[in-house]
């Protein structure tokens, strides 16, 4: 399930205080929001949850307990619709905003937050 992992490395950043900045008015919102949506858990919820410990699989179990189990038809629309998010929605501006931010406004193989992420973080 894509992106999942993601938001328990944000916060798990978040309360070592490792986080950026940028990134502090985005928790639980936005994907996380989106992503919590899908699997009805509360975000405060995953946070105690993920602080506790274990894998992010293990986190990913007790969401599907907590809140509704995903099948395989699920999980595929997930993750074709968050690896597209950005690309010719209501998220463009987003997308063209981080990629001004960033000096990446000329880069026009960027055009979802999946592809910024990517970037963003070192794995072109």
């Amino acid at each position: 399930m894509v992106y999942f992992a993601r938001m328990l490395d944000k916060i798990r950043k978040y309360h070592n205080g490792e986080l950026r900045e940028d990134f502090h008015d985005n928790l639980g919102v936005r994907l996380d929001g989106r992503c919590l949506n899908l699997l009805r858990v509360d975000y405060e919820d995953l946070v105690k949850r993920t602080l506790e410990g274990g894998s992010d699989e293990e986190i990913l179990q007790w969401c599907f307990e907590q809140g509704r189990e995903l099948n395989k038809g699920d999980i595929e629309v997930w993750n074709q619709f968050a690896t597209k998010v950005g690309w010719r929605d209501a998220a463009t501006p987003l997308v063209e905003d981080r990629k001004e931010e960033s000096g990446l406004a000329d880069r026009d193989d960027i055009v979802t937050m999946f592809e910024y992420f990517e970037h963003d973080e070192g794995r072109e």
